[in-house]
Order: structure tokens, then C-alpha cells, then sequence
């Protein structure tokens, strides 16, 4: 028995084969052009809360050294989130660090930062590198008398930071006029974050007794090792910074928060970047 032809098929079979090609690419969509056409998708970004300023907008007096966004830090490498080299703080945290440096600028001083909003990506990326102990390139300076495997133990490394809440930064500051802080040259000579001032790496700030984001205990604030001028140094910083709202970490005498923290239980993951900010006034 002949089986008929369905009259839609039939139809088709009367179109013009140019026609017809025509018809079956518009509804026609294979697996494969479905997954091209989601990976052509634009990633976005999400963006930071109206309350988060960029600090230069607020006080472009004070010195800005953000070390993540550059390989002079602990990884040896620009650390992921950093689109930008940039202080990034809630308002309120930008406002109390403005009225600090009106103090230190009296007394012949000016604050410099190192590191301000902190997004998750970032806190992601020190805990991969903290993981993967292959990779020591940076030991030299941030963590000679510590074994990396000790990192998450001994607390200088985690999986959640209060800087992705927006009213923590990390800061120093300098005697003025300011000089200049040298490129820091990838594959240079190190020398230890906690020996003598002259030997360590040349960032311009006062002596505190250790560098920046020294994993050692001489860096914790009230280390009685510590003693003249660079506990004098961070008894000045502590003290000006306490009497605008901010709180020392005692492991870190360079670690403030704000307080009270506009966000105390959410942690942020937008760039550090001028795009993710909703408003610049």
C-alpha cells in the first residue's frame, strides 16, 4: 500500500529550494547554536550600593598605594578584582578618614593607603594561592619565619575578609612633603617586612617596625618588641584613627574598621573599578 504524503509536506516539496533553505534556518535552532548564542551573552559585573564613594572624590590629599592591584604584594601577582588601582569605601568610612587626615596634615603627616574595599573574588584568590604551596616566590618579604602551610591557621589567611564589607582599610601614613614610592620590579632582590627600615622595600612611610601585610607577630599592634619611635609612629596612627569611629585589628597594627559598619554581615564582590560605582557625587 502507498503511504500518502502529508499535504504540509507536500507543500514544503513545491517551495523554491532557495525558499525552502530559507524557512528551515529560521526554525531550525540546533543544540549547538543554543549554547553559542548563551556564551555570546554579556557577563555583567554587579555594582557597588549608592553608599560606596571613591576616596579620592572625598580627599585627594591622602596617599594612595593600592598593592593588590600591582605584584608587590604576598602573591606576586595583580590579584584578581582590581580593575583598578583604587580606594573604594562606604561614605560614611571616607568621610571619618578625611577628617583624620585634616589632624595628621596639622602635624606636618599624611595618611596612605593600601588597601580599601576588598571584593570576594580577591579573598578567593588569597585562598587558592595560600593552597598551592608550590608557589613561595614572595616569602622572602611577607612571610620569611612562617611556613605557608600555617597560613590558614595562624589566621593571616581567610576565607571571608571584613574589607569586602566596604568600612575597612589598611593604611599608613608619611612624613611630608611626600617623596614618591619606587616601581617595584618583579624578580628583585627581597628583604624581610620586619628588618631594619633601610633594608626593607622602600614605600616612604614612617617607621613602624614592619611593612605592610608582614605575616609576622611583630606586626601586631601592641608587639612590646616594639619600642621609641615605632611604637611612638603607631600609637599616633591608632590614636587619630580611634577618635574618628575606627577600630584596630590588634594583629595588624595597619588594619582599621569603621565603626558602626554600614554593611556588618554582607560581603561584596563588584571590582574594584570606577564602572562599579552607581554614582559619583
Amino acid at each position: 500500500m502507498r503511504r500518502r504524503t502529508p499535504t504540509a509536506l507536500r507543500s514544503l516539496r513545491s517551495l523554491p529550494a532557495l525558499l525552502l533553505a530559507v524557512l528551515l534556518s529560521l526554525t531550525v535552532t540546533t543544540p549547538t547554536a543554543q549554547a553559542s548564542q548563551t556564551s555570546r551573552a554579556p557577563h555583567r559585573d554587579p555594582k557597588a550600593p549608592a553608599s560606596f564613594v571613591e576616596l579620592r572624590d572625598i580627599d585627594s590629599t591622602i596617599i594612595e598605594d593600592i598593592r593588590y592591584a600591582t605584584p608587590h604584594n604576598f602573591t606576586g601577582v595583580p590579584v584578581t578584582g582590581y580593575a583598578q588601582p583604587l580606594c573604594l569605601l562606604t561614605r560614611s568610612t571616607a568621610e571619618a578618614l578625611h577628617r583624620a587626615q585634616r589632624q595628621l596634615l596639622r602635624r606636618g603627616y599624611s595618611l596612605k593607603v593600601y588597601d580599601c574595599f576588598r571584593p570576594q573574588r580577591a579573598v578567593d584568590h588569597f585562598a587558592r594561592w595560600a593552597e598551592d604551596l608550590s608557589d613561595q616566590r614572595m616569602k622572602a618579604e611577607f612571610y620569611p619565619r612562617v611556613d605557608k602551610t600555617r597560613l590558614f591557621a595562624d589566621g593571616y589567611i581567610a576565607e571571608k575578609s571584613g574589607h569586602s564589607r566596604g568600612s575597612t582599610l589598611d593604611l599608613s601614613f608619611v612624613r611630608l612633603p611626600a617623596h614618591p614610592t619606587r616601581p617595584y620590579v618583579p624578580g628583585e632582590t627581597l628583604t624581610s617586612c620586619y628588618g631594619p627600615k633601610s633594608e626593607r622595600f622602600p614605600d616612604m612611610a614612617v617607621d613602624t617596625g614592619t611593612g605592610f601585610d608582614c605575616f609576622d607577630t611583630l606586626a601586631h599592634t601592641d608587639d612590646p618588641r616594639i619600642t621609641g619611635i615605632q611604637r611612638a609612629h603607631r600609637e599616633l596612627l591608632t590614636t587619630t584613627l580611634e577618635h574618628e569611629g575606627f577600630t584596630n585589628l590588634p594583629e595588624e597594627w595597619w588594619h582599621f574598621t569603621h565603626q558602626p559598619e554600614q554593611y556588618p554581615d554582607t560581603y561584596f564582590d563588584f571590582p574594584v573599578s570606577r564602572h562599579s560605582l552607581t554614582s559619583r557625587h
